[in-house]
């Protein structure tokens, strides 16, 4: 690795760094004094290069586990909306827990644009931090809920909180984990959601039985569990450095020198064989920001198809769980009488359906390609749930039928859904990667989720099926259009560097 300062004296990068252990914090912040004129690196390379090794399985889960939480309590909200009905509880009726729903994406869509600005100038390890203790901050509250208000007040802070882990988390893993797995990876830990889902489902059967705890008592038990248990990963993330791609393209080499050395050397000991020499440089100039000039001239002028098609797979999985699952325990309810503390078993298998999608069709989407596994996985999904919804409107279901299609349909949806994260990820610049992953999540949520809780809330309200049905074949529909659209504009990204993909806006012409 080389600098040239824009002086004429180049001066050699390969240097002796400390003898680092994983075991060992990286500093937070970086603190070089002077940003070189250009850079000629060969980090990325180095990372893709990588072999699998505990380094990687510590990314996979410090960051991954965040959405086990997440899910286990967004499961428990969709397991107790029946429960927060008693005149016992909160007495919610069925809009104010639409509108509940309403203003949780609505603090991720906040949350993100916010954290996702911050995660490009600040770094992905410094805010990971912060977004994970704002989130586990707003799951306490929300335990200590007392009206409708406080209650929506409490979910949007949650909501704010882990729309800044979709753009941290993504960004660092992605950066981090080597190219020929990049995929599977990254779908694996979008979908480990579920997993918390299951868990949470589970769990209804304790804190929703009012033998061992108060109706009023259980729900608030379950946020304030998941909470604390959430504290253990502040400190797991302590260990995960910042990411050398961020560091070098914002003027940190002699930092990402260290954390990639510290890394090869762990592998190196881990395999008892030593690594082969990178392939490839890059020469770049970096820059410590970009302006937001520069940033809509990017997405808007050089890489607009990629926008288009960020914003089209985004809005259709966002609408599609939104208004479904969100509003899943309703629907048990309403059309099929199932009691409100037993709408947590129904969400197991649905919960378990989602992971072993992402398990399963995770590793095609590095071998058979992205753009073939996106549009089949959106196709599959949406056409199952036109079919299901036909089926749901002649009443020709049971609560156990209805169950087991939307694990089926769901199987598909979850790895299409994270593929969408992937893709935004993968195929925008380094240096804008947080703030686009926040952008069209947030433009995605906002036009498919923020309307979706409320527009199904109103519609289970009106206790028809046909008008249900409706609601459905939009979802169906924008499903099967984000399909088509990935299909001519989707990118070959598999087993490819993220700079062969998309090459950084400092990258020297």
């Amino acid at each position: 690795m080389s600098i040239d300062d824009g002086m004429q004296p180049r001066y050699l990068l390969r240097f002796r760094p400390r003898n680092y252990d994983l075991r060992e914090p990286m500093a937070s912040r970086p603190t070089d004094p002077k940003l070189p004129a250009a850079l000629q690196t060969d980090v990325p390379a180095r990372l893709d290069r990588l072999p699998w090794g505990r380094f990687h399985w510590l990314v996979l889960v410090a960051l991954g586990i965040t959405w086990i939480l997440d899910g286990l309590e967004v499961t428990l909200m969709g397991s107790i909306s029946g429960i927060l009905e008693h005149p016992d509880t909160l007495g919610l009726s069925d809009r104010q827990i639409g509108l509940i729903g309403s203003c949780y994406v609505a603090g991720m869509v906040g949350g993100s644009l916010l954290f996702g600005y911050l995660t490009d100038r600040w770094g992905r390890k410094l805010l990971f931090f912060i977004t994970l203790a704002i989130y586990l901050g707003g799951t306490l509250l929300t335990a200590f809920s007392w009206n409708a208000a406080s209650f929506a007040m409490f979910r949007l802070l949650t909501g704010a909180g882990i729309g800044g882990e979709y753009s941290a988390i993504n960004s660092a893993i992605d950066e981090l984990i080597p190219a020929r797995r990049r995929g599977a990876v990254d779908l694996l830990v979008n979908g480990s959601y579920w997993l918390g889902a299951a868990v949470g489902s589970l769990s209804t059967l304790v804190i929703l039985n009012p033998r061992l705890l108060h109706v009023d008592l259980g729900w608030r038990v379950g946020f304030a569990v998941g909470a604390i248990v959430g504290l253990a990963i502040l400190l797991l993330r302590h260990w995960v450095p910042e990411s050398p791609r961020w560091l070098v393209l914002h003027g940190y080499p002699r930092q990402a020198e260290e954390v990639v050395s510290q890394i090869e050397r762990e592998i190196e000991q881990q395999t008892g064989k030593p690594l082969e020499p990178p392939q490839t440089t890059i020469t770049i100039h970096p820059h410590r920001s970009f302006g937001f000039r520069r940033i809509v001239r990017a997405m808007l002028g050089q890489y607009r198809r990629r926008s288009l098609l960020a914003l089209t797979l985004m809005a259709a999985q966002a609408f599609l769980y939104n208004a479904i699952f969100l509003t899943y325990a309703l629907v048990l309810k309403q059309f099929y009488d199932v009691p409100g503390k037993h709408t947590g078993l129904y969400l197991l298998p649905f919960a378990i359906g989602n992971f072993l999608g992402v398990l399963c069709l995770g590793p095609l989407f590095d071998s058979v390609g992205r753009r073939k596994m996106i549009t089949l996985t959106y196709a599959v999904a949406g056409f199952l749930l036109a079919a299901t919804s036909i089926l749901f409107e002649r009443n020709l279901l049971s609560a156990t039928g209805q169950t087991a299609l939307w694990s089926v349909i769901f199987f598909f949806a979850s790895a299409a859904s994270s593929a969408a994260y992937l893709t935004v990820s993968e195929t925008f610049p380094l240096e804008i990667r947080g703030l686009a992953i926040a952008l069209f999540f947030s433009i995605g949520t906002g036009v498919g989720g923020v309307a979706a809780p409320s527009l199904f809330g109103f519609l289970i309200g009106t206790k028809s099926r046909e008008w249900l049905l409706l609601g459905y074949l939009i979802a169906a529909g924008l499903m099967l259009t984000a399909a088509v659209v990935e299909w001519f504009l989707g990118i070959d990204a598999e087993r490819k560097s993220l700079e062969e993909i998309t090459e950084p806006l400092s990258v020297e012409e």
